[in-house]
């Protein structure tokens, strides 16, 4: 059987934040580069940049700083609240698969055995 696996959507008015986008800020902290943290992901260059842009502007503080490419080369990185935010997203995943863990388990334990070949 499949290993369960628990995804966390926020929802704050229209600014939802998830797996993908917390993923997104991850790959920006590691690589220091938003389209790098998109192609890790699969993502498109346009996409990675729409997503970052909608978090900015959906939190009080920007979560990404970004500078254009050139002579001394682009990059970008999580601010302090992006920073925050990506640690308290984590810690809050963390939390909800230990509290749970119990009832994910007997969810589990209902689900047919042959669902994994897409039945």
């Amino acid at each position: 059987m499949t290993p369960t696996r628990l995804m966390l959507r926020l929802y704050f008015g229209e600014l939802m934040l998830g797996p993908g986008k917390a993923d997104l800020l991850a790959g920006i902290a590691e690589e220091g580069s938003i389209s790098a943290a998109g192609r890790r992901m699969g993502m498109s260059y346009k996409r990675a940049w729409m997503l970052v842009e909608a978090m900015n502007a959906g939190f009080a503080e920007p979560l990404v700083e970004s500078a254009r490419g050139g002579t001394k080369g682009g990059g970008a990185a999580l601010t302090e609240a992006g920073q925050q935010v990506l640690a308290a997203y984590r810690t809050l995943e963390a939390k909800l698969r230990e509290a749970g863990a119990d009832e994910l388990a007997a969810i589990g334990a209902l689900v047919r055995s042959d669902m994994s070949n897409g039945k």
